[in-house]
């Protein structure tokens, strides 16, 4: 019973999937391997998907993919994702295939040619739906 007291009081990686509207429109969800972000810097209109790896570095590669399954499978895939390390991104002014992905579907797989990390999309199309609505310009004032 004192084991099991004692993994309660250890910090354990958030497993949902977060939106914070602050400093900019952000996306975040965490496991146990790595973490991933989606950010939306409306100046200049700017969209990033970052990975971060837990203990290890991406290797480079010449290609990056995101595989998703479920409701609307769909594979996706860039030669511009940056890597620095642990973390692989990739930056563009348009997100529909990835956040469609994220939140129509129950799993991700982001791939190189020799390394592939997935996340679950169990309770991630709320969160999607928010930041959807932080990345639509403010209508016009008359």
């Amino acid at each position: 019973m004192r084991h099991f007291v004692l993994f309660l009081l250890f910090p354990i990686p958030a497993l949902a999937w977060e939106f914070s509207p602050d400093p900019i429109c952000t996306l975040f969800h965490q496991n146990p391997s790595a973490q991933i972000t989606v950010t939306f810097d409306p100046e200049p209109s700017q969209y990033q998907l970052a990975i971060t790896l837990e203990g290890r570095n991406w290797d480079p590669a010449p290609n990056f993919g995101m595989g998703f399954d479920g409701g609307q499978a769909l594979t996706i895939g860039t030669d511009r994702q940056v890597i620095q390390g642990s973390t692989l991104s990739v930056s563009d002014s348009g997100f529909g295939n990835v956040l469609n992905g994220l939140e129509f579907n129950q799993r991700v797989t982001a791939f190189t040619s020799n390394l592939a990390v997935s996340f679950s999309l169990e309770g991630a199309a709320e969160p999607v739906q928010q930041f959807r609505d932080c990345t639509e310009p403010a209508p016009a004032l008359s």
